[in-house]
Formats: C-alpha cells, sequence, structure tokens
C-alpha cells in the first residue's frame, strides 16, 4: 500500500473486509454484521500518547441492528464482546495499514471495565485506540490500550490489548 489515507470510509472497510485493501492473506477487518464500525476518522503510524500510533472509528447505532432483539429480551443492549472485538479489529488495522503482513488474530487482553452501556436509543459510538508497542519481527503484534464512548460517554476501557499478523 503505497499512499496511506489517514481516514476510511465504510466502503473502504469493506474492502479491507473482503482482504482487497492489503492483499490476500494479511490483515482483513470481517464483513457485517460483525464489522463494528462504519468508518475510521484518523490513523497514524506515530500518534497517540505513547507516539507508537492510534486509530478513531466510528458506529453508527440504529435501534433494528441485529444483536439488540436478542440481547436482551426486554433489556437491549449491544453485547460488550462486541465492543471489545472493535477494539480488537481497528488494532489489528493499524497493523496492516502499516503494511505489515500476515493474518490477524486476537492475541488477549489485560483488563476489561464496563462503565455503561450502548442501548438502542445510542446514537453514535466511538472507538479510540492507542498503540503502546508494536512489535515488527516473524510475528507482528500490536499492543495497545483502548476505550469506547458512547454518546460521548465513556463506557468501556479495554488496557492491554495484544493483537498479532501472523504468515504461517
Amino acid at each position: 500500500m503505497q499512499h496511506r489515507p489517514t481516514s476510511i470510509d465504510y466502503d473502504g472497510l469493506l474492502e479491507c473486509a473482503r482482504g482487497e485493501m492489503f492483499g490476500p492473506g494479511n490483515a482483513q477487518l470481517p464483513m457485517p454484521p460483525m464489522l463494528m464500525m462504519d468508518r475510521i476518522t484518523e490513523i497514524s503510524a506515530d500518534g497517540g500518547p505513547h507516539g507508537q500510533g492510534h486509530v478513531v472509528a466510528e458506529f453508527d447505532i440504529k435501534p433494528d441492528l441485529w444483536f439488540f432483539p436478542c440481547h436482551f429480551v426486554g433489556n437491549p443492549i449491544m453485547p460488550g464482546c462486541l465492543g471489545l472485538d472493535a477494539l480488537w479489529q481497528i488494532t489489528g488495522f493499524n497493523l496492516g495499514w502499516r503494511g505489515m503482513k500476515g493474518r490477524g488474530m486476537a492475541l488477549g487482553v489485560g483488563e476489561v471495565k464496563f462503565t455503561g452501556m450502548v442501548t438502542p436509543e445510542t446514537r453514535l459510538v466511538r472507538y479510540e485506540v492507542d498503540m503502546v508497542r508494536v512489535i515488527d519481527r516473524k510475528l507482528k503484534i500490536g499492543r495497545a490500550d483502548g476505550r469506547m464512548y458512547a454518546d460521548d460517554v465513556h463506557v468501556y476501557t479495554a488496557l492491554d490489548m495484544k493483537v498479532g499478523l501472523s504468515q504461517d
């Protein structure tokens, strides 16, 4: 990828999900409905508080999203695991965007805290990931801290997330 855009629209996210953005066998986002964002508004390799890169993405919440009717009947909320997965998704996207090769995989998370929820009344979710360390060896690893906001209210924190890219 010669030119690295600093924002990606929905069509670009789908291009990545189809394996077209970084090439076959390299980092991909999941296809909808597991794609948990509508756009990446900022991405860098040297921004953020650690100078290791960052990503900001947004997800437009619609009351008819697939998970609300089943989680939970009479008390619809977005499953916490989907928000965490979104933070892993954009951490791995940052590695692919940098030009690193290999298939992505979540490797773990140190700590997750939920302090709020996403409901059908929520309009916008914003994800912020700050890369803490990027290791570019045979196994590429991104370590990052992430936050999720529902209508600008901080609702999730994920510390010490690890995502890898492997060519094996």
